[in-house]
């Protein structure tokens, strides 16, 4: 059986019985809003320890100030991006991938063949970003939240087209093997 061309770069759907591959639709991590009081503490923290070196009085060294300063940057702006950066979520052809964890990397998955609800809540601050917060639930699994995400309405409108291609694959694929019949 022959399958009709891809149009527009979409990937031809694989024939019935074939695996198909997993191929990465997405990755996306939570909306960056969180890292401008850091990004604010680190250039205020530049300007005071700008100034106040060799401006400080007789008990305090520079080498004091500049501990103190380097002790808040790890903190306070080091800490929270890398809480950032170790937060991500895949979407795939196949699932949906929640990875977090600086140390300690905590995963968690839900299927698209499974099939789930979809809610969205989006907040007044998430909605002048075009952010919100999806909550997949298909009533067996944990639900999985994915806070945050950017432009929220589009990854919605994936999330739901995989769930349909992934459940008509699946019901195609399961009329389209042989019935076994035991033998007499």
């Amino acid at each position: 059986m022959s399958q009709p061309a891809a149009s527009f770069g979409r990937p031809v759907a694989p024939a019935p019985g074939a695996a198909a591959p997993e191929l990465r639709i997405a990755r996306v991590r939570p909306q960056a809003r969180g890292m401008v009081w850091p990004a604010l503490l680190l250039i205020a923290l530049a300007g005071a320890v700008g100034f106040f070196s060799g401006n400080l009085p007789e008990p305090f060294t520079d080498l004091m100030l500049w501990s103190a300063a380097g002790i808040v940057v790890l903190l306070l702006v080091v800490l929270p991006y890398l809480r950032w950066l170790g937060h991500a979520y895949t979407i795939t052809t196949r699932r949906v991938i929640e990875t977090s964890g600086l140390l300690v990397r905590r995963r968690g998955e839900l299927s698209h063949i499974r099939g789930y609800a979809i809610n969205e809540t989006r907040g007044p601050l998430q909605r002048l970003g075009r952010s919100g917060t999806l909550t997949l639930s298909n009533g067996v699994d944990p639900s999985l939240r994915l806070r945050n995400i950017p432009n929220v309405s589009l990854v919605h409108e994936v999330l739901a087209d995989q769930v349909e291609v992934s459940q008509i694959l699946a019901h195609r694929d399961s009329h389209s093997m042989p019935a076994i019949t035991p033998d007499a």
